[in-house]
């Protein structure tokens, strides 16, 4: 057994060593052939453990993002090797993740027609034609945008899930090129919805189109292959069945584990909580929170997530896997270091509060961070408090009571 361990962490050396040369500048296919001799080895689980090591050792996350694709490259014929045997078999129909294949299979079909629209594109210029394939794209361009819930599934569920194994370099590194893909596709829905108005943006069409669509549709293919080499069989290795059990639930309805809760602890002999004014039970406090017009989050001095509020419309995405998350993981890694720096700010007391709004599905969203002290000052956590504001900052004039 220990001579199996040394060979392994021999292998994880050799790796590391291969992905800092590359790092470094040196030639990919040279890299290919020192690679090869390993390539029998390593499969989509040493895979993380490496790139998770190499952010333990202090790569920063958005290093090994940009080695991403080339790790895909190199790694690409070992993992085809994966194909057969028990780890390739067919999933079966209450397979968790077979709800994420699926919507692969479907987005690799769209990614491809788009492909073929624009090409076409490229040869018509104006005309009736020209306008019947902008249609068609647009059509299949907001069909698409629906991965934007597949990879909110993957960042909300599967990936707190990894973390509580010491795994959070590969989800982080994923969720960073998430947001580039979120990125490129909101720029192409404004080059969509130009072409349909006006046309004015067909002379764009020669640039935009080898600049922003077809790099933005390669990262939709290579995070498909990502996650179907690497991701899920990583999750196939690294999950307990509980934890499987759980996922599942928690697909098919976020909140699973937490919505209707019948039974809630009891305090003192008639059940209620002495507060600092006034006392409730559990369940008034459970009522109190799920109503309020806002979204509450709770993270404690540790920075993990310890609540959050069920009210009657969240405005941002919970499922009940965060709790206990590190709040830095709820977060894409290009804002983990002003979510830091707000802690920070919060823990040494120079500020006990940060405000931000945003423009979201056309509402106004503000988005307030409090430092939480106890009675002698002492740091115990962050709330977070969301709210539309939109109707709000319509308000003019007076509505007294007296006028309902």
């Amino acid at each position: 057994m220990k001579g199996l361990a040394n060979n392994r962490k021999q292998r994880q050396e050799t790796l590391k060593e291969i992905i800092r040369d590359l790092h470094a500048g040196a030639q990919v296919e040279k890299i290919k052939a020192r690679f090869g001799k390993l390539v029998d080895q390593v499969g989509p689980t040493e895979i993380g453990e490496l790139e998770q090591s190499l952010i333990d050792e202090g790569l920063a996350v958005e290093e090994i993002q940009k080695l991403c694709d080339i790790h895909v490259a190199i790694f690409k014929d070992s993992l085809e090797k994966e194909r057969g045997g028990e780890e390739a078999e067919k999933m079966f129909e209450e397979d968790p993740l077979a709800g994420f294949q699926e919507e692969n299979e479907n987005t690799a079909g769209l990614v491809q027609k788009i492909r073929e629209i624009v090409e076409q594109l490229a040869d018509v210029s104006s005309g009736s034609g020209f306008r019947e394939l902008v249609e068609n794209w647009s059509l299949k361009h907001q069909q698409l945008l629906k991965v934007e819930a597949h990879y909110s599934r993957k960042e909300n569920i599967l990936f707190p899930y990894l973390e509580r194994h010491g795994i959070s370099g590969p989800p982080s590194v994923m969720w960073g090129i998430h947001d580039e893909i979120r990125a490129s596709l909101k720029d192409i829905s404004t080059l969509i919805a130009d072409l349909r108005e006006s046309g004015e943006a067909a002379d764009q069409l020669e640039i935009k189109i080898p600049k922003l669509v077809l790099p933005a549709l390669n990262e939709i293919s290579e995070m498909i292959y990502k996650e179907e080499k690497i991701l899920f069989p990583m999750c196939k290795d690294t999950l307990s069945p509980q934890e499987w059990a759980e996922v599942k639930a928690q697909l098919k309805d976020p909140l699973a584990a937490v919505k209707k809760r019948e039974a809630y602890p009891q305090a003192g002999p008639d059940g209620r909580i002495e507060l600092e004014v006034g006392n409730l039970t559990p369940e008034q406090i459970n009522l109190v929170l799920t109503h309020l017009p806002l979204d509450l989050t709770y993270v404690d001095e540790n920075d993990e997530v310890r609540f959050f509020s069920l009210g009657p419309e969240r405005i941002f995405e919970r499922t009940r896997a965060v709790i206990g998350r590190k709040v830095q993981n709820c977060h894409p890694p290009a804002s983990v270091g002003v979510v830091n720096r707000i802690l920070e700010e919060f823990r040494s007391g120079s500020k006990d509060s940060a405000d931000f709004w945003i423009n979201m599905k056309g509402q106004l969203i503000y988005i307030r961070y409090f430092a939480v002290r106890d009675g002698k000052g002492i740091y115990r956590g962050a709330l977070e408090v969301t709210q539309n504001i939109t109707e709000i900052q319509a308000i003019s004039g007076e509505k007294r009571i007296y006028d309902y």
